[in-house]
């Protein structure tokens, strides 16, 4: 690992550091390459995928000579031997651990595979201690913005439902419910949060606030959606009129991803590097003949 000592920090406003001296980088394409290479450090990064978080769909006429004019100026921030030059782009070679994204999904992987343990509420716990702030703070990237701070974002609201979760298994309903009360107000349409509501306030002796919970609920969901509540919503809703306590949570057991990219996936680079380029064009279909594989490749890229 060439790069030893690097770290750097996304999970809120940007931090670079080496050997624990802080390193500010001013320009904002600068930036927005670091981010870039170190979401996926450890793995090279198409040219093409740079020029696109570089500057979106307004590409200058020579973007690979662009990418490396900046990839030469984030080397004299960084250390010469920190950005490696391959056949097909960069890589930033850095311990992944280091990079508080790749070490965010690493702690929920390792959470998800000791279901209802010690060990998973100390790995969700880790995992959301890293998060700052809002991901990619002071990094100016649309595409890094529409992809993988969505991801991110998401990511981090299953953990803390699981987080929850667990916490409701210990029986620590009453305490939740000022947090899941101010958390289903910041994400209203989104229906897990208010299912743990309502069965934190009706475990708590609240049912008739519990009730109103699920009627403004219903009322929102119509009026955005056009929808009703869930099934497990009605249900939950069901013990409440009945003046029972509702039920346990259906909950998946551990923190759920998006699955971790194959090893070896060969001989569609370029419609990858289509695929981002068109991002922003509104929806795509991907068509060939049969056994080409296509939902396989809108999955990795997708998942990328």
């Amino acid at each position: 690992m060439s790069g030893r000592g690097v770290a750097v920090a996304l999970l809120g406003p940007l931090e670079v550091r080496r050997d624990d001296v802080q390193i500010r980088l001013t320009a904002g394409r600068l930036r927005t390459l670091l981010a870039t290479l170190a979401i996926s450090a450890g793995d090279t990064v198409p040219v093409e995928r740079l020029a696109l978080a570089l500057w979106g769909e307004d590409l200058p006429v020579n973007a690979r000579r662009g990418v490396q004019t900046y990839v030469t100026r984030l080397r004299r921030a960084l250390g010469r031997d920190v950005i490696r030059t391959l056949s097909d782009g960069y890589l930033l070679d850095v311990d992944p651990d280091r990079i508080d994204v790749l070490r965010f999904r690493r702690l929920l992987a390792e959470a998800g595979r000791a279901p209802g343990t010690l060990a998973e509420r100390a790995l969700v716990e880790e995992a959301l201690a890293l998060w700052r702030g809002s991901p990619f703070e002071g990094v100016d990237s649309d595409w890094l913005c529409a992809s993988a701070s969505a991801y991110l974002q998401e990511a981090r609201l299953g953990a803390v439902e699981r987080r929850i979760d667990l916490d409701m298994a210990e029986g620590r309903h009453g305490e939740l419910v000022a947090e899941l009360m101010e958390l289903s107000a910041r994400h209203p349409l989104r229906e897990p949060l208010w299912e743990r509501l309502l069965v934190a306030l009706g475990r708590s002796g609240r049912q008739a606030e519990a009730l109103a919970c699920y009627e403004r609920l219903r009322r929102l969901l119509a009026e955005e959606l056009g929808t009703a509540p869930s099934a497990d919503l009605r249900r939950v809703h069901a013990s409440l009129l009945r003046e029972e306590p509702p039920p346990n949570l259906r909950s998946p057991t551990g923190v759920r991803q998006p699955h971790a990219r194959v090893a070896v996936f060969t001989g569609r680079a370029a419609d990858l590097t289509q695929a981002d380029r068109e991002r922003f064009a509104g929806v795509r279909v991907i068509v060939g003949r049969d056994g080409g594989h296509h939902s396989f490749l809108a999955l990795i890229w997708a998942h990328e």
